[in-house]
């Protein structure tokens, strides 16, 4: 194992700050696996600091020495873009205590929150001032908006609101030398030559740290309408979402799309939670509008008429709403409950989910015959996270040692129609082949100049992404 330098450490503690920083073996175990469990590395430290200067100085002091840095958020990531290699040669900088929120303007619609911020506390911030922060997350009750922002996350709202990158409208970033550019603009225009902050979202801290962040807020809507719908087949789910954007104009916030073997896992996992409909279906669509019931009934209703949906339910309260809503909340922990799970989340054009569906449900069957297929996901986007269940009472190591083989074919498949291997979970560690597979060579030669034009001596987040 390398090390660093005890005088380098003492530094680095010195400019974190008190309680600025970990250094014991059972303080630094959080933090130094991914969360899926994929890969564990060291670090002798994990730094803590509580405000922007401090960043700016650890940061000074690695590119002096030429130190990996690893900067982490809530380490809610699938692809292990925030852990260290295992040599022990890298630090940790956790964004977990810069965790204010610095302003937020209602006429301006606009909040300013360091990159600590915990998503869900960012929502509720937004709920007190009469206004809503739409990113939504599954991991939204952890996950912070640095690494949100690191990451490009998608979730469940980006059908009306976008990435997070369509939410941001100014960023505050240490630099890999240590300088702090302070970009934290509320404007919405700003037509002054490259727009830097995008540079920085996606980018998994390979090119700087975020450390604060003006993001939009919206009117809070006055009416939602949520139903969940059975589907005549996966091409109804294409035309129902686009009879809904036009009965709606933009009022539609979220499309679902889910599997029967997603709601099989799901009520095998919890017998509490009870089926919407009598009757077995093969698809379904969680529907989520800015608008009153009418809008909705009357959507479902000319729906019906061109057997494009076989049953439906709408919500009659928040209650019944919410309950919907936790079946699609809880299939990821129903299916890693059911065993080994290799996991695609892929994207196409919304008009070719059903093609993508087909070809990939043939190519995960005859790679791994007998594999549960649990296609769900945010079909309004196009993003599909195309996900496989070992074979019931197959063996959990055999079936994962496996991923290779089947990935290649589904990520050939969604690339063949025009689509992306990675839609919202981004590269990491883990998919940096696929970037190498897949990325043209003139794509990837650009994003090796960036890289060495704002990090040559590769400090940052090293080994990730690229």
């Amino acid at each position: 194992m390398k090390t660093i330098n005890d005088v380098i450490l003492d530094r680095l503690k010195q400019a974190a700050g008190p309680n600025g920083w970990i250094d014991d073996d059972a303080g630094k175990a959080s933090y130094l696996d991914d969360f899926r469990g994929l890969y564990h590395g060291e670090t002798p430290i994990v730094l803590r600091p509580a405000d922007t200067a401090s960043v700016s100085a650890i940061v000074s002091i690695c590119a002096e020495a030429g130190i990996g840095i690893v900067p982490q958020g809530g380490n809610t990531g699938y692809c292990g873009g925030a852990t260290p290699n295992a040599d022990g040669s890298e630090i940790i900088i956790s964004l977990t205590r810069m965790n204010r929120v610095r302003d937020i303007d209602p006429l301006d619609n606009s909040v300013t929150v360091e990159a600590g911020c915990i998503l869900a506390d960012i929502q509720n911030a937004a709920a007190e001032v009469d206004r809503l922060f739409p990113l939504s997350l599954a991991a939204e009750g952890s996950c912070q908006i640095g690494g949100n922002l690191s990451t490009n996350a998608g979730g469940t709202a980006v059908l009306r609101y976008g990435n997070t990158r369509d939410l941001a409208l100014g960023l505050e970033v240490v630099l890999p030398d240590g300088q702090i550019w302070n970009g934290l603009r509320k404007l919405r225009k700003d037509n002054t030559g490259y727009d830097l902050k995008q540079l920085f979202i996606g980018a998994e801290g390979t090119l700087g740290i975020i450390t604060a962040a003006v993001m939009k807020l919206f009117p809070r809507p006055r009416h939602v309408s949520t139903a969940f719908v059975a589907l005549a087949g996966a091409s109804a789910a294409v035309t129902l979402l686009a009879r809904a954007k036009t009965a709606s104009g933009d009022g539609t916030t979220t499309f679902e799309y889910m599997d029967r073997a997603c709601l099989d896992l799901v009520f095998a996992r919890d017998p509490d939670l009870k089926d919407p409909f009598e009757t077995r279906h093969d698809h379904y669509a969680l529907i989520e509008m800015s608008t009153g019931s009418d809008v909705m009934e009357d959507l479902l209703g000319a729906a019906f008429e061109a057997e494009e949906v076989q049953d439906a339910v709408i919500a009659a309260s928040g209650a019944q709403a919410a309950a919907l809503w936790r079946l699609r909340e809880i299939i990821p922990e129903s299916m890693n409950h059911a065993g080994g799970v290799i996991r695609h989340d892929v994207s196409v054009p919304v008009s070719q989910v059903p093609e993508f569906l087909d070809r990939a449900r043939i190519c995960a069957r005859d790679t791994i015959p007998g594999v549960r297929i649990v296609p769900f996901g945010h079909i309004g986007d196009g993003n599909i996270h195309f996900n496989l269940v070992q074979p019931v009472g197959g063996d959990r190591a055999a079936f994962l040692a496996r991923t290779h083989d089947i990935e290649v074919g589904i990520h050939d498949i969604a690339t063949d129609l025009e689509g992306s291997f990675s839609a919202e979970h981004g590269i990491g560690q883990l998919k940096r082949g696929e970037l190498a597979r897949y990325k043209s060579d003139i794509e990837q030669e650009q994003m090796h100049r960036i890289k060495q034009a704002f990090d040559p001596k590769g400090i940052m987040n090293p080994g990730k992404v690229l």
